[in-house]
């Protein structure tokens, strides 16, 4: 840990301060750091030296303020001297946030040193480290309820608890203290503001609780599975092979019955793929020997693991070949990715800039509806679903749409995951994918054929000299 220590600073470590500290202050020494869980006034001192001291790959937001008018630090990480990745696509983005609950401090100190490690990686020159921040983006708020942390409650400042006062199933399960309406306090309203408007796209979101040492993914109110099932199994069977023995589990089944978190908000409303990482309950004690790097060092192992894999969070279609015959597409589309998506189509933006949908194969020809609001997917030859790491071939058929070699773009239409919540994307397909074919030129494909065809008329039209 790289920590640099000035006696004088010491004494803040133990005040509550809700000012924001200057660019000459110093980080929390190593023997605090690893043996005393942080307040509100040691982590503004942390994130703000990360920033001065790290410019190239940290950026320090503030979301909001909590009931107390504390800012809710977070730290954007990633390598600010690129804005895409290598092949020039977006970056991934991971939202992470901790300390829901203010006595919760063992998931607080999670999300810290998740930002610690790649931030510190980076800084060691870490490959690992650097290829991650290449193509990612980290969003880590790391202190979301620092009067309850610093107050040592579960509540914030009014009482309420704040992983109960979301906008999802809002106090439709049996709990205490949701708050007196969905976002009725500061930090949660600041919370969902920060992901509806920056990280909207997000591929993973994480929020860091202790109590049971478990993960939990949606729902909380119901105990069938989600709709991404195929990818949260998938997560836990690796984990559990090769990182983890942690179980891996349906909240409602796995905890219990639980309304109004962000992990189903983050799901149910923005389409993330989510979980809660509880550490377990042997809350940290002052003065033991263990680090708290060590002591959280397995579930920092999970946190990279599922931060490295981020590409693979959502369906990734790619298409394989697309031949165009008078209007009829027909191609073949592989899913890369690890979540299945069955609302997936095709779009063609013609020369003149109208972006036409398949008309389907139906015989009233408005099958598909035609518009991307009330677009049929599942009608014939108006869309398809393609599961995780497979495969499938589609016929679609345009109608009437301008469709012409090299005069316009193809581009695959369809939802990151099967949730309804999840993303839209719009992705051009590559034109050497792309083949067009004239069924009149399909059918004199066959020179013999033709010729064949001639000589019969032939032999029928010219006389033949002994025929007496």
């Amino acid at each position: 840990m790289r920590r640099s220590l000035a006696v004088v600073a010491l004494a803040s470590l133990v005040v509550a301060s809700s000012l924001p500290m200057s660019s000459g202050q110093v980080s929390q020494p190593d023997i605090v750091q690893e043996h005393w869980y942080h307040s509100y006034a040691t982590l503004t001192l942390d994130v703000n030296a990360w920033a001065d001291e790290y410019p190239e790959i940290v950026d320090l937001v503030v979301a909001g303020q909590t009931e107390l008018g504390r800012n809710l630090w977070v730290l954007r990480i990633s390598d600010w001297s690129v804005e895409t990745k290598p092949d020039g696509t977006e970056k991934e983005l991971v939202y992470i946030d901790g300390g829901h609950h203010g006595n919760e401090h063992l998931g607080t100190e999670l999300a810290f040193l998740t930002a610690e490690y790649y931030i510190e990686g980076w800084a060691e020159g870490d490959q690992s480290v650097i290829d991650v921040l290449s193509t990612t983006e980290l969003h880590i708020l790391i202190m979301l309820n620092a009067d309850g942390n610093d107050f040592d409650t579960r509540w914030n400042i009014n009482q309420v608890d704040l992983n109960r006062n979301y906008d999802h199933y809002w106090n439709t399960c049996p709990t205490t203290q949701p708050g007196s309406g969905a976002f009725s306090e500061s930090e949660t309203l600041a919370n969902s503001i920060y992901m509806n408007t920056v990280v909207p796209d997000a591929d993973l979101y994480v929020t860091m609780h202790t109590g049971v040492w478990i993960m939990l993914y949606p729902w909380g109110k119901w105990p069938e599975q989600p709709s991404d099932w195929e990818l949260f199994h998938f997560i836990r069977d690796d984990v559990n092979s090769n990182i983890s023995e942690i179980p891996i589990r349906n909240a409602n089944q796995g905890l219990y019955p639980n309304c109004g978190t962000s992990r189903d908000y983050g799901y149910g409303v923005m389409g993330y793929p989510t979980f809660t990482f509880e550490t377990d309950d042997e809350q940290f004690l002052l003065g033991t020997v263990e680090a708290l790097s060590e002591r959280l060092g397995e579930e920092l192992d999970v946190m990279k693991y599922l931060i490295e894999n981020v590409w693979y969070w959502r369906a990734r279609l790619v298409v394989e070949s697309l031949l165009v015959e008078d209007g009829i597409v027909h191609l073949s589309v592989s899913n890369l990715g690890r979540a299945s998506t069955s609302n997936a189509t095709l779009t063609y933006l013609a020369e003149d800039g109208i972006t036409w949908f398949p008309s389907g194969s139906e015989p009233d020809k408005n099958s598909c509806d035609g518009s991307e609001m009330e677009f049929n997917y599942s009608s014939p030859g108006c869309g398809f679903g393609v599961n995780a790491t497979n495969r499938t071939v589609a016929t679609l058929d345009f109608g009437d749409a301008p469709i012409s070699s090299g005069e316009g773009v193809f581009y695959l239409y369809y939802q990151k995951r099967v949730i309804d919540a999840s993303t839209w994307v719009s992705e051009p397909v590559n034109d050497s994918m792309v083949t067009f074919e004239s069924s009149s030129n399909r059918a004199l494909s066959s020179p013999s054929v033709v010729l064949s065809i001639i000589c019969v008329i032939l032999s029928a039209l010219i006389p033949r000299e002994n025929e007496n």
